[in-house]
């Protein structure tokens, strides 16, 4: 009976399955639409009223403010306790804020709609969005202000959970630098009888990279110095800072 040839009679060695490259991925849906960085018609009418709303029901605190630049990029990281965050951030300042939100926020097509044109993008959190990060360079380079939440999911008021790296590679890769912003009190904001709970917002000094600086030991810088402008209780995982730090 014939014997079939093997692979080796004929010069050729198998080739181990190689890994997926991008070119094979599937194309990202989010290439297929806007995400816009710069002020939209619908962002100028819709915010004041937004915004407008948000102060009505809060006795709203700002401090620091001096410390944003006034102009080129700059990337907010601010602890996250609610899904309003964003909006008390962008109380406090005049610049537009652009920001990442989780891309569950975007299922619903009329949500998608209205946040892309106010300055949301969508972040896949399950796993390194390279997306999400290349578009946030693109808003930095673009000269705009960033918002970030370093810990990547809200916190609800039980203290600052281990921060990731993407804002620190960010700006590493621009050469930006990092305000710190303190938010306290939106987790209180629809408990209890009080008509008005009380919103303060810290700005702290801007954390600029240094040419040694590593993704994590600048994450490390930039968030102690968030910690020490929170109350105890909010300081969780980077409530002792280490000495000589």
């Amino acid at each position: 009976m014939p014997q079939k040839d093997s692979p080796k009679e004929h010069g050729t060695v198998k080739q181990e399955p190689r890994s997926p490259t991008p070119a094979d991925q599937a194309p990202d849906v989010r290439d297929q639409k806007t995400y816009f960085i710069e002020m939209t018609t619908f962002r100028r009418i819709a915010t004041p009223i937004v915004l407008g709303i948000f102060r009505s029901l809060t006795r709203f605190v700002v401090s620091g403010a001096e410390q944003m630049p006034s102009s080129g990029p700059v990337i907010l990281a601010a602890n996250h306790l609610t899904n309003y965050d964003v909006f008390f951030l962008q109380a406090a300042i005049q610049r537009p804020i652009f920001y990442m939100g989780k891309e569950e926020l975007f299922r619903n097509p009329v949500m998608d709609w209205m946040l892309r044109r106010l300055g949301g993008f969508p972040v896949y959190r399950s796993a390194g969005d390279e997306w999400a990060l290349r578009h946030a360079e693109r808003v930095l380079r673009a000269g705009q202000v960033l918002g970030m939440f370093p810990e990547g999911t809200r916190s609800k008021g039980k203290g600052l959970k281990p921060a990731k790296t993407g804002v620190a590679r960010l700006a590493l890769a621009v050469g930006c630098p990092i305000v710190p912003v303190a938010l306290h009190g939106p987790q209180y904001l629809f408990k209890g009888i009080s008509r008005r709970k009380l919103i303060t917002v810290d700005f702290g000094e801007a954390v600029y990279p240094r040419p040694d600086d590593s993704a994590l030991g600048l994450t490390d810088r930039y968030m102690f110095a968030l910690a020490e402008m929170l109350p105890a209780e909010l300081r969780g995982a980077y409530r002792s800072q280490p000495q000589g730090f």
